[in-house]
């Protein structure tokens, strides 16, 4: 095998593809990168659960395949000068990469050890601005669940209702909704669960453009093809939470609020919140005002964000301070409504303006007196 291509390619290409490459794993392959040289180079990583490849323009001299450590060929390329790099292959699988006055030796991996990547057998397939979809990830992933005992809830449901497309994460705690228009062209409604660590790595392939990302969705496997890339991740399967029966449709309290004030507020108070202590902050909701406060038992926070709204409140509620704060920052309207019903009841998070395009709902916390 040998052929010369641009540095900066080789380089975005084996940072793209090294996303899915195993940090560890019991077949030593899918610790590198699969390198397959024809009429152009692809570069493909897997870790079994997810796969990116990316092709690449390239003068190929000699066709073939090998796999390199993908972090060693990420270091290496990284650090090479600007200009023209050849990989080539001698005597099977030693390998030289030449960049300039940079000469790397190394032995590669047999391509054949390289397990193949799934198909994606087309069912479904709509198209999602690159733009859009990577904002809609953003703006609800963070809502995503760690906890491998409820493995559906590590990922976000996709549902499509006519020309809709809704994304919802939720994690026990919280519950995070983005709605947008989209062309779903004929595509009857569905629904399917993508893993959370795939939406991360979709997020940083999507650019800020209106190119079309394709999703086609399969029976067990999805893909995604943004540009010359392709993601290609399991489904997760199992039933995901009814989120509209759990969105309470009516609110006793609800205040308008100035997000970047209120993101601010609660901010200064959080300072003194760490791991260790994790108190709640308590949140006290009255006439055109919320006034925010947290006690450690070491140190006193407090601070005020004024409000339109709120006659006759009388509530004090407590929060995870990241949780509220998660929401307030990824809320993608400059002034919310703040939704409240009592003490144990979730708050709402929605657009002031009365759009339907984001909804968050965080569950309080139980306050103990004088904390």
């Amino acid at each position: 095998m040998k052929f010369s291509c641009e540095k900066y390619l080789l380089q975005a290409a084996v940072a793209t593809a090294g996303r899915c490459a195993a940090s560890k794993s019991p077949i030593p392959a899918l610790e590198g990168l699969l390198i397959q040289a024809g009429t152009d180079v692809k570069v493909t990583g897997y870790d079994l659960k997810k796969g990116i490849y990316t092709t690449i323009q390239a003068d190929v001299a000699e066709p073939g395949s090998i796999v390199l450590g993908a972090r060693f060929l990420n270091d290496i390329v990284r650090s090479l000068p600007g200009g023209i790099v050849t990989i080539s292959t001698e005597d099977g699988l030693n390998t030289r990469i030449v960049c300039g006055d940079s000469n790397f030796a190394t032995v590669a991996s047999d391509s054949g050890d390289y397990p193949e990547l799934p198909s994606v057998d087309r069912e479904k397939s709509i198209s999602v601005p690159q733009n859009i979809l990577s904002k809609m990830i953003r703006q609800t992933v963070f809502s995503v669940s760690d906890n491998e005992s409820r493995p559906i809830y590590t990922g976000e449901l996709f549902e499509v209702k006519g020309d809709q497309l809704t994304i919802v994460a939720v994690d026990g705690y919280r519950l995070a909704l983005r709605r947008e228009t989209v062309d779903t062209g004929d595509v009857e409604d569905c629904s399917f669960v993508v893993p959370g660590a795939t939406l991360n790595d979709l997020e940083k392939l999507c650019g800020d453009t209106e190119e079309k990302v394709e999703i086609t969705v399969g029976a067990k496997h999805i893909s995604f093809v943004v540009g010359d890339t392709v993601l290609v991740s399991r489904r997760l399967e199992g039933e995901f939470l009814n989120y509209n029966r759990s969105i309470p449709a009516e609110f006793s309290i609800t205040l308008e609020a100035d997000r970047a004030e209120l993101v601010d507020a609660v901010s200064r108070v959080s300072i003194i919140i760490d791991e260790r202590t994790k108190n709640p902050l308590r949140l006290t909701v009255s006439e055109d005002c919320i006034t925010i406060n947290c006690n450690t038992g070491v140190s006193q926070a407090k601070d005020q964000c004024p409000v339109k709204g709120g006659k006759d409140a009388d509530l004090e509620i407590g929060f995870n301070n990241r949780y509220l704060l998660d929401a307030l920052k990824a809320a993608p309207a400059d002034t919310l409504k703040i939704c409240f019903n009592n003490a144990s009841s979730p708050c709402v998070v929605v657009p002031a303006d009365g759009g339907d395009g984001f909804s968050y709902m965080i569950l309080p916390v139980r306050l103990k007196a004088g904390v």
